[in-house]
């Protein structure tokens, strides 16, 4: 921990050890959360954007080559030009840049943009994605993975 402090990075402590004199000592060190296997993916997102809102690392705004993404506005620019996206374009794009260069399942893409369960109709994120590749020019970039999803490539 005395190396990473004093760059800056916030640590959050993911083990299999959950005695309270563990947690309370791991905090002690440093930590800026403690988090006890197992736990629900759910759980750990919201506590990496917990820690991240501290430290004011939650950009608003994401640079994806020559695309920038406004989060507060809700605007997207291509080479200074603004390009218009419906609510869910801009949703993907953002879960997308986030995301870049990991492999997103479908279920994954659906729950984050629509907020319900996937019930395995793909059209709806198929047309989305296919609407975005043309709107911000990003054929090569949004990568179909074959029964997985998609990926956005750097």
């Amino acid at each position: 921990m005395e190396f990473i402090r004093p760059l800056g990075i916030p640590v959050i402590f993911l083990t299999a050890k959950g005695k309270v004199e563990d947690k309370v000592k791991g905090l002690r060190l440093g930590a800026d959360d403690y988090l006890t296997k197992p736990f629900e993916i759910m759980e750990l997102l919201a506590r990496v954007e917990s820690v991240l809102r501290r430290y004011n690392k939650a950009a608003d705004k994401l640079v994806y080559r020559d695309i920038i993404v406004d989060i507060q506005s809700h605007t997207v620019r291509k080479k200074d030009e603004e390009v218009i996206l419906t609510e869910k374009e801009f949703d993907l794009l953002v879960l997308l840049i986030r995301n870049k260069n990991l492999a997103l399942f479908r279920e994954q893409i659906y729950e984050n943009v629509w907020g319900g369960e996937y019930t395995g109709d793909s059209r709806t994120i198929d047309l989305h994605i296919q609407r975005l590749r043309k709107k911000l020019d990003l054929k090569e970039n949004i990568v179909s993975l074959f029964k997985i999803g998609y990926r956005l490539e750097e």
